[in-house]
């Protein structure tokens, strides 16, 4: 039986993807295994799946002082050595990464190994991971054209972003009924990514007596992050993480506010949703979400709100103009391309594996 390993982690826009694919392994007969952090959120994602699921040391690679610099440059070495060990026993015959810095000691255990590698990079401009995974992987599949200017381009496979089942199958009806809303009053979905966003929280639980006159709101909060005082209002829900139902959430509501995560972004666009983009900041980031969120507001496919500009009044401001412009947003998206990534991946899998995988068709 052939096998798959699978790795990435940090956040759950790099472990989702990977779920969609080791399902349709799975149910193709093919062996999929993964390699994940300690304590990273992919391991409950994964085991939930039930995937075996093996941990091992991770470092990051900081651009800023830390001591923590001191230590990790160890732990990426540890972490190597475990992956080495994993990748020889196991024998893989295919290593999909799909980022953080937990793939990266998986990707040179894997070519130490001689066994192919295929990245996945999902932002507009590559992160650190992927630029030190990219020279020795096979292939590295992208989500936009733009990213091909940062990858040698024999490397390039344009795929897009593998969407979940639960994704590409929600229904309204069925997310208006689980949240218990109205189906006669428009929904706003707030949504910043699996770990929350304390300063998005905020304005939104101040925004609550305006935006409640307009729409009924569902508030992904983060683990940890629901609010005691805010939790008995009518039409208004507060959840820490949504599971299996997110599909039926995402075609309930009307506008979206979310962060710029590339894979958050490509579902939003390839779903058809109005929505509007706060990126994480300079301070917090590398400002790969910032170059996400400009690139497509100039295309007219999403709306930008800066952080550093987030006031209750700026967002009502905005989250009204998404609701006045929601045709012409979901119009500028048409437009855009979505490709059956799961396919196109998995078929690219097959031919380094040397076997082609039952109802997969080739490219």
């Amino acid at each position: 039986m052939k096998h798959v390993l699978f790795t990435g982690g940090g956040s759950a826009g790099h472990v989702t993807p990977n779920l969609a694919l080791m399902e349709r392994l799975t149910r193709a007969g093919w062996g999929v295994s993964y390699i994940g952090s300690y304590r990273g959120i992919e391991r409950s994602l994964v085991e939930a799946a039930g995937v075996p699921y093996t941990s091992i040391a991770t470092g990051k690679l900081r651009r800023y002082w830390s001591p923590k610099n001191l230590i990790d440059p160890f732990l990426i070495v540890w972490g190597c050595f475990q992956a080495l060990i994993i990748c020889r026993r196991r024998c893989p015959d295919v290593v999909f990464s799909k980022g953080g810095f937990v793939a990266v000691p998986v990707v040179i255990a894997a070519w130490l190994c001689r066994i192919p590698v295929v990245c996945h990079e999902s932002d507009v401009t590559p992160g650190l991971a992927t630029r030190l995974c990219a020279p020795i992987a096979n292939v590295v599949c992208i989500n936009f054209e733009e990213t091909a200017h940062f990858v040698n381009p024999r490397k390039i496979l344009l795929t897009g972003t593998p969407l979940r089942r639960a994704l590409t199958d929600g229904d309204r009806a069925r997310g208006l009924a689980w949240l218990g809303f109205s189906p006669e009053l428009p929904v706003l979905l707030v949504f910043c990514g699996s770990l929350g966003a304390a300063r998005i929280n905020d304005v939104v639980r101040q925004s609550l007596p305006k935006l409640m006159t307009q729409m009924q709101v569902v508030h992904v909060v983060g683990e940890g992050r629901l609010s005691d005082r805010h939790r008995d209002m009518e039409g208004y829900r507060q959840i820490e993480f949504i599971g299996a139902e997110f599909g039926d959430v995402l075609m309930s509501a009307d506008v979206v506010v979310s962060r710029a995560g590339a894979n958050s972004l490509y579902e939003l666009i390839a779903l058809r949703r109005p929505h509007l983009l706060i990126p994480l900041p300079l301070t917090a980031s590398r400002g790969d979400q910032i170059q996400n969120a400009r690139a497509f507001q100039k295309t007219g496919m999403s709306r930008m709100l800066a952080q550093e500009d987030l006031s209750p009044d700026t967002l009502i401001r905005a989250i009204e103009r998404v609701m006045a412009e929601r045709v012409d947003i979901v119009t500028a998206q048409e437009k855009f391309d979505v490709r059956d990534s799961a396919t196109m991946i998995l078929s690219t899998i097959g031919e380094l594996a040397n076997e082609k995988i039952p109802g997969i068709s080739s490219r």
